[in-house]
């Protein structure tokens, strides 16, 4: 009789890491196939939305046109939509529209919703009924810089795409299940069932991305090639195994990073630890430091500069070239803050903000990014890495492939699984039948 030869310490424990890696994926594997493959179409959720609606986004511009100031601007704004504006988003190419944020004003009258600007025929931006705005976040609203024309209601625009878009985020987040009205376990909200149920598939899928990179490395070192590569020529069982192995091994850093920033939407233990652990948590009712205020001098007028001095004092302090972000003061002591980002191809997402005073342009408080400690950065780019707008469009598609790989691997590492219960299964049978002839 053929004596078993006794396994070595490493084929234990990656016996026992290959079992928790498989309970895992069986656990998770559909709502993890739901939720990459949502997240895989959500990459490019701003992309595809001005695909669908160019006209919001593009400003036609005429050879040697020349944008009007942003104070006429404001005023158009103004006039169209009835709203006050609270920041402007200037880009740096100058074929794109300008968007202006604006906050509207509330229905005065009881009993009628208050009304939000919708884009008809004509220059004007007229009110069209909505629910009422109060507590709603301030509506982008796209203006052609050279003609002043305002073009439409970014954030009300209805579109195949843009619903689209809609769908696969909630199915990413909540699992459509927000879209039930009537409470399907007890008192707890549709939302919050849906967004435990994919936080915790995705701690799970994080784990099991842990465990899967314990269990590629070989027992031999000298074989660790062979986790590298796909063998087409073989059966389809090699090569579905081989596709879990390797394309698991590239894209894990990315999955990682996915997972571990992903469950702090869904539980607020999750996103206190992390912050814990990055060292920039702050406990409930913690005031930090107040921003700097703008200060008028006596025997001034006491009025703002123009925004065109604000963007001339910002280019100084940081000489290089982006888009930029505005936020008007909101009284007469208030800062002007100001956000700029690098645009191309590999321009980080993160932005340097400066305060100026918003009578003399002074910089009372700069921000850069790169100069903040390294647990601050990781700590301000969760969204950031989460979501692959990192570094650019670079980025983009390299989180776009490896969702599209997170996607798979509950597919072939079913078949995985299913491959080797069968031949396990056929082992069984065979062996009575050996002890009868034998």
């Amino acid at each position: 009789m053929k004596q078993s030869t006794p396994r070595s310490a490493w084929q234990v424990t990656r016996k026992l890491f290959n079992d928790i890696h498989l309970w895992l994926g069986l656990a998770s594997g559909i709502i993890v196939i739901v939720v990459c493959l949502s997240g895989t179409l959500y990459v490019f959720n701003t992309e595809v939305k001005e695909m669908a609606s160019p006209e919001l986004y593009k400003a036609g511009r005429i050879a040697g046109a020349v944008a009007l100031p942003i104070e006429e601007l404001i005023g158009k704004v103004k006039a169209n939509t009835g709203g006050k504006v609270v920041s402007i988003r200037i880009p740096l190419d100058p074929n794109r529209t300008y968007q202006f944020m604006v906050k509207m004003k509330e229905e005065k009258k009881e009993g009628e919703a208050a009304k939000a600007p919708v884009k008809e025929k004509g220059d004007k931006v007229k009110a069209g009924k909505d629910k009422p705005t109060e507590g709603k976040r301030p509506s982008a609203f796209a203006v052609n810089p050279y003609t002043g024309e305002v073009i439409g209601n970014i954030s009300e625009t209805k579109t195949a795409a843009a619903s689209f878009m809609k769908t696969m985020f909630s199915l990413h987040r909540w699992l459509l299940l927000d879209k039930i009205e009537k409470p399907i376990f007890g008192e707890l909200e549709n939302r919050k069932l849906g967004s435990y149920i994919s936080g915790a598939a995705t701690i799970l899928f994080t784990l099991g991305v842990i465990t899967g990179m314990i269990i590629w490395f070989p027992q031999r070192l000298k074989s660790w090639k062979q986790g590298l590569k796909v063998k087409w020529t073989g059966s389809w069982k090699r090569t579905n195994h081989d596709l879990h192995n390797s394309l698991g091994f590239y894209a894990c850093i990315f999955l990682f990073l996915m997972g571990i920033t992903g469950p702090q939407w869904s539980f607020p233990w999750y996103r206190e630890a992390l912050r814990k652990t990055l060292g920039t948590y702050q406990p409930e009712g913690f005031e930090p430091p107040k921003d700097p205020v703008s200060v008028i001098k006596s025997g001034t007028a006491g009025a703002p500069l123009n925004i065109a001095d604000y963007i001339k004092k910002a280019d100084e302090v940081l000489p290089y070239s982006g888009d930029y972000s505005i936020s008007l003061p909101k009284d007469s002591i208030s800062a002007i803050a100001i956000t700029k980002n690098k645009v191309g191809f590999f321009a980080p997402s993160a932005g340097d903000k400066l305060l100026l005073d918003q009578y003399t342009a002074g910089v009372l408080k700069i921000e850069v990014f790169k100069d903040k400690p390294f647990n601050e950065r990781i700590s301000g780019s969760i969204k950031a890495l989460h979501l692959g707008d990192v570094y650019g469009m670079f980025t983009k598609i390299i989180y776009f492939l490896a969702c599209l790989i997170a996607t798979s691997l509950p597919i072939t590492g079913t078949l995985i699984w299913l491959n080797k219960m069968k031949k396990k299964n056929k082992k069984v049978k065979q062996k009575p039948a050996m002890q009868l002839s034998a």
